[in-house]
């Protein structure tokens, strides 16, 4: 009987990214990946530690698969594994912490997955995060979408962040490589292919390049798709990114642009690489060259010294913007960051009242933007679940859509028009199907 394994991914993209990496290599030794809640002989857990909670449900996470299984092999890897390996080694159950350097290397370090009564520590220290692990997953078996990791770490030093220590100075993918491992995506059947990375619009300088430049490389490889950036500073959103995704179809019409905070003062202290005036520059010119492009914008509230009326800036500010939806962050107190030793600090009361306004307003701002887009046209690509006589997918501009089931749009691209807004998505009708052997006009 095969032996079995549970991966568990806490955080960003990048990290959904190198599970799946670390899940084919259990593939590869003969192991069959169950879920979560099922038994296993082997748990993962790849961790993050942007906040404090993350690093609260990854303990409790290893005490519910003990519960499943108390003789289960438990490892822990990813950020807060890197940052606080003797921390997590003393949680009941853990055997095996893993740095940022070793996660991938899980079968040469370890011999056997038995259980011990001390756990074992890999992780280099932070001037040895040098290495670029390749990564690239998948959502679910859909041969739909892919995340695809081209760059890691993290050169911007601001206050409020851990990723630089746990992750290391920023560093790319060979553009050569990129291509090859791009053309495999495609080839395999993924319709949307997402770069992800710590900082992605970083990527190339250790090979005199940019992102600009490899975005060029990849709309020229044939084949039936389109690239999403999953997020990307506004100092390093170019006019030739944004002219590029103006004029290519092949390019995603979404940028997710953090902003973290509307307040000039609260962005000097938090060491932010622009001004709110940049900002603004960068959204304006988004909206004047794609007027129906998807923005997301992320947020940190609670920040110390984010008196009242600086969060009042931000709430201003973001209603002045046209954006689609925002991530909210309460700020959380991290160790080794600048920020912890602030002065005014804000109750957390204050913190969860700023977060939930923040939140209102990005329903609001999400409602008016689908509500815009009733009787256009919009291409999606569907996913293949059947959920309750509709598929879903979405589109170019981030824009979640369901239409009645039909079993020909799976991982197909289809034109659509939208008819109505319900429960956070855009009803709509088929209109065109792309390049399948059925067309349907309506």
């Amino acid at each position: 009987m095969k032996k079995t394994v549970s991966l568990h991914t806490l955080g960003c993209k990048l990290n959904f990214s190198e599970t799946s990496t670390i899940g084919k290599e259990f593939l590869k030794n003969g192991y069959s990946i169950v879920d979560f809640d099922s038994k296993a002989d082997i748990y993962v857990f790849n961790t993050c530690t942007v906040t404090e909670n993350a690093e609260k449900e990854c303990r409790q996470l290893v005490r519910r698969a003990l519960r499943n299984n108390p003789d289960a092999f438990v490892i822990v890897t990813g950020c807060y594994a890197q940052l606080r390996p003797e921390e997590i080694a003393k949680i009941e159950g853990v055997d095996a912490v893993l740095g940022s350097n070793e996660k991938f290397r899980i079968f040469s370090l370890l011999n056997d997955f038995t259980k011990k009564e001390l756990s074992c520590i890999y992780v280099s220290p932070l001037d040895e995060l040098n290495q670029f692990g390749k990564a690239n997953s998948t959502e679910a078996d859909s041969r739909t979408r892919a995340f695809f990791k081209i760059q890691d770490g993290c050169d911007y030093k601001c206050s409020f962040c851990t990723i630089p220590l746990a992750r290391g100075k920023s560093r790319s993918m060979n553009p050569d490589e990129v291509l090859s491992e791009f053309k495999s995506l495609v080839d395999e059947g993924y319709k949307e292919i997402i770069f992800t990375g710590v900082n992605v619009g970083d990527y190339g300088k250790n090979f005199d390049t940019n992102l600009y430049h490899l975005l060029l490389k990849m709309i020229d490889v044939e084949g039936d798709f389109r690239i999403r950036i999953s997020s990307i500073e506004p100092n390093l959103l170019s006019d030739e990114i944004i002219d590029l995704t103006a004029s290519s179809e092949k390019m995603c019409k979404h940028f997710h642009i953090p902003l973290q905070s509307g307040s000039a003062d609260i962005l000097k202290l938090m060491q932010r690489r622009y001004t709110v005036d940049d900002y603004r520059n960068v959204i304006e010119k988004v909206v004047d060259k794609i007027p129906e492009c998807g923005i997301g914008i992320d947020v940190i509230v609670g920040f110390p010294g984010e008196t009242e009326k600086h969060f009042q800036e931000t709430y201003k500010f973001l209603t002045e913007l046209p954006f689609s939806y925002l991530h909210v962050f309460t700020y959380s107190e991290r160790p080794n960051t600048k920020a912890i030793s602030l002065p005014g600090k804000v109750e957390v009361n204050e913190r969860k009242k700023r977060n939930n306004m923040l939140r209102i307003l990005s329903d609001k701002k999400k409602n008016a933007f689908y509500n815009s887009l009733i009787g256009s046209e919009l291409e999606v690509l569907f996913e293949a679940e059947n959920d309750n006589g509709f598929i879903k997918g979405f589109s170019s501009n981030y824009v979640r859509v369901a239409i009645p089931f039909d079993e020909n749009l799976v991982n197909n691209f289809a034109k659509v028009k939208v008819k109505e807004v319900s429960d956070g998505l855009a009803i709509s009708e088929l209109k065109e199907m792309k390049n399948s052997f059925e067309l349907r006009c309506l």
